[in-house]
C-alpha cells in the first residue's frame, strides 16, 4: 500500500468507515451532554448528519475525488441537525473544497484541507466558543499544519494528528467550567475524534461494514389510523433501556406487570444489556419514570394516536393545497415554525404559521427539512422559527442554500419566544421593520423548562440525582427537587423581576388538566399583579414549559 497518497477510492473508504465509527458511539457521546436530560443529542445529530453524506459516498461507483468531494460537502450540508451537526457539515464543506482540486492526497494537502475546514466552521458560527467541537478540529488542523512537510509517511502522520486531537480533547474541561464541574469532554469534539479513529481504521483496511442508508426525514413514520372513539391508551410509548444493574427475570415479571397496569399492546425484550420497550398508555410518564430505575433511556418516541385520523386528514388536505400550489398567487409573506406537541402546534397556526416542522429537543430538524418545509410556502418572504438554540444553525444554512425566496430566520432560542415573535408581527409593517422588532421582543422573552434528570451530576453548584426534577432556564438550572409543582414555582420565582407582566404557561403531554390549572390558580395567587395563562402544549418530555415576560 502506497503510504505516501490516498486516491478517491481510498479516501472514500475512510470517509465511510469514519462514518460508521461515529454511529457506532453516538449513544456514548450522547452521555456525554453536560444536561442530565433525558434528549442528550449531539451524537445522534452528528451521526444522522454524517450518514447523509455517507449514502450519497457509498451510492458512488469509482469515483474521481471531485465527485467524493461534492457527495461529502452535499450529503452533510442538507443532513445537517443540531449546532454539532451543521458545525461537522461545514468542517467537511470546507474540506471538501480543497480536495476537490487533487486526484491523490497527501500529508500537506490533508493538513491545508483540516486548516480550511476550520476556517469555514468558524465563519459558520456567529460566536464561537473555545472548549467545543471547533477547539478539538482547530488542535488537529494545527498540529497536521506542524508535521506535514516532515512526516510523508500518511501512517505516522494520522497516529500523530488523532494523538494530538485527543489530547486537545482532554483539556476542553479546562476551558469551559460547565464541562468540569459535570465531569465530562466536550461531547462535538469526542464525536469528531471518533470520526477521525474511525476513518484511520478504514485506512489500515480494518474490516468495517459499508452498507449505509440515507436517514429518514423528522417526521416519524406512523401507523394507520385507528378510529379515535377506538383507542383507550393514546400515546404510543417506546424506548430502549441502557441496563446498569442486573435485569432478572422477576425484575422483568414486575416490569410487565406494572406496565400492562397502565396500558396494553406491551412489547418488552431484554437482553443482558438492553431492554427494548413499547407500550401504549395514557401516562407515558410513568412508564419513563419506572424504566429509569433499572437505567438510561435512549430512542424514546411518543406519538398521540388519537391525533392520527386528524393528521391524515390534514395530510390530504396538504396534498390538496400543494395541487393548487401554482393556480394560487404568491404571498408576499409567509411563516415556518418548528413546534413539538399538538396544543404548541395549534397555538401557531391560529397565530397564522404556515407550516409546522415538527421536531425540538428530542429531535432537531435536519436543513434539508427546512429546504422541504421553504418549498412549500408559496411566499417572497418566510420568516423562520428554529425555536431551539440547537436548530438555528440547520436554518440558517437552509437560508443560504435558498436563492429564489428571501428568508429571514429569527433566532429564537425556545417555542415560547416564537409565539412571541408571530404575535408581534404586523402585516403593514415592512420586512425590515418587522424583523428589527420581532428580534427587540424576543430578547424580552425568559424561558424555563421543567423536566427530570437521567443520571447523577452536579451542576451550577447543585446536586442533581436521578429522577430529580430540573427546572432550566435560559442559562442554567434554576431549580431541582422532588416535587414537580414545587419545582416549577421555584423557576417562575427565579425567572420574575420587577419588570416582569404576563406569564405563560404550556402544559405538556404527561401533565393533567386539572393539576396544570391548579398551578395556574397558585401562580395568580403568588402575582395577583401578572397577566397569568396556561395552555395545553402536549409536547413530551418537558412537563412544563413557562415563559415570563
Amino acid at each position: 500500500m502506497n503510504t505516501n497518497t490516498v486516491d478517491a477510492k481510498m479516501l472514500g473508504r475512510m470517509f465511510l468507515a469514519g462514518a460508521r465509527n461515529l454511529e457506532a458511539k453516538k449513544e456514548w457521546i450522547n452521555e456525554l451532554n453536560v444536561f442530565p436530560v433525558p434528549d442528550g443529542d449531539t451524537g445522534t445529530n452528528m451521526t444522522l448528519t454524517i450518514l447523509a453524506a455517507a449514502s450519497e459516498v457509498n451510492a458512488l461507483t469509482d469515483p474521481s475525488m471531485k465527485m467524493l468531494a461534492k457527495a461529502i460537502s452535499s450529503g452533510s450540508l442538507r443532513g445537517a441537525r443540531g449546532n454539532s451537526g451543521v458545525i461537522l457539515s461545514q468542517l467537511l464543506r470546507g474540506f471538501a473544497k480543497v480536495i476537490e482540486q487533487y486526484d491523490e492526497i497527501d500529508a500537506p494537502t490533508f493538513a491545508k484541507a483540516f486548516e480550511k475546514g476550520v476556517e469555514t466552521a468558524y465563519k459558520a458560527v456567529m460566536k464561537p466558543k473555545e472548549g467545543t467541537i471547533l477547539t478539538v478540529a482547530k488542535g488537529a488542523a494545527v498540529k497536521a499544519e506542524e508535521i506535514a512537510e516532515d512526516c510523508k509517511d500518511l501512517n505516522t502522520f494520522f497516529e500523530e494528528v488523532i494523538a494530538y486531537a485527543d489530547k486537545v480533547l482532554s483539556q476542553t474541561p479546562d476551558m469551559l467550567p460547565v464541562l468540569k464541574e459535570a465531569g465530562v469532554v466536550d461531547s462535538g469534539g469526542q464525536g469528531l475524534l471518533e470520526v477521525m479513529r474511525g476513518a484511520y481504521d478504514g485506512y489500515l483496511g480494518k474490516e468495517i461494514s459499508m452498507d449505509f442508508e440515507a436517514p429518514k426525514a423528522s417526521g416519524m413514520v406512523k401507523p394507520a389510523p385507528a378510529e379515535e372513539s377506538d383507542i383507550k391508551f393514546g400515546y404510543c410509548t417506546e424506548f430502549i433501556i441502557m441496563l446498569e444493574k442486573a435485569f432478572t427475570e422477576k425484575d422483568e415479571h414486575a416490569f410487565k406487570e406494572f406496565l400492562m397496569s397502565i396500558g396494553d399492546s406491551l412489547v418488552v425484550v431484554a437482553d443482558d444489556e438492553i431492554v427494548k420497550v413499547h407500550v401504549h398508555t395514557n401516562d407515558p410518564g410513568l412508564a419513563i419514570q419506572k424504566a429509569l430505575t433499572f437505567g438510561q433511556l435512549s430512542r424514546m418516541k411518543i406519538d398521540n394516536m388519537r391525533l392520527e385520523h386528524h393528521e391524515k386528514v390534514i395530510k390530504e388536505a396538504e396534498k390538496m393545497a400543494a395541487m393548487q400550489k401554482e393556480q394560487e398567487p404568491e404571498k408576499e409573506v409567509g411563516f415556518i415554525s418548528v413546534s413539538v406537541g399538538e396544543g404548541m402546534g395549534g397555538i401557531f397556526r391560529d397565530l397564522g404559521v404556515d407550516y409546522l416542522i415538527e421536531g425540538g429537543q428530542t429531535m432537531n430538524p435536519s436543513t434539508e427539512d427546512v429546504l422541504q418545509a421553504i418549498e412549500k410556502v408559496n411566499a417572497k418572504n418566510i420568516f423562520i422559527f428554529p425555536n431551539n438554540k440547537n436548530i438555528i444553525l440547520a436554518a440558517n444554512q437552509a437560508r443560504d442554500l435558498t436563492e429564489d425566496r428571501n428568508i429571514i430566520v429569527i433566532p429564537t432560542k425556545t417555542i415560547p419566544q416564537g409565539i412571541t415573535a408571530m404575535i408581534n408581527y404586523v402585516p403593514e409593517k415592512t420586512i425590515e421593520q418587522n424583523t428589527e422588532e420581532m428580534l427587540e421582543c424576543i430578547e424580552n422573552v425568559k424561558t424555563g423548562q421543567i423536566t427530570y434528570a437521567v443520571r447523577d451530576t452536579r451542576i451550577d453548584e447543585k446536586e442533581i440525582h436521578q429522577g430529580d426534577f430540573m427546572g432550566i432556564g435560559d442559562h442554567g438550572i434554576l431549580a431541582v427537587g422532588q416535587e414537580l409543582e414545587g419545582i416549577t414555582l421555584e423557576t417562575v420565582d427565579a425567572m420574575v423581576d420587577e419588570e416582569s407582566e404576563i406569564i405563560s404557561v404550556y402544559y405538556g403531554a404527561d401533565v393533567k388538566d386539572e393539576d396544570a390549572h391548579r398551578l395556574g390558580e397558585k401562580l395568580e395567587e403568588r402575582y395577583p399583579d401578572f397577566d397569568v395563562e396556561v395552555n395545553e402544549g402536549g409536547q413530551p418530555i418537558y412537563y412544563y414549559v413557562v415563559s415570563v415576560e
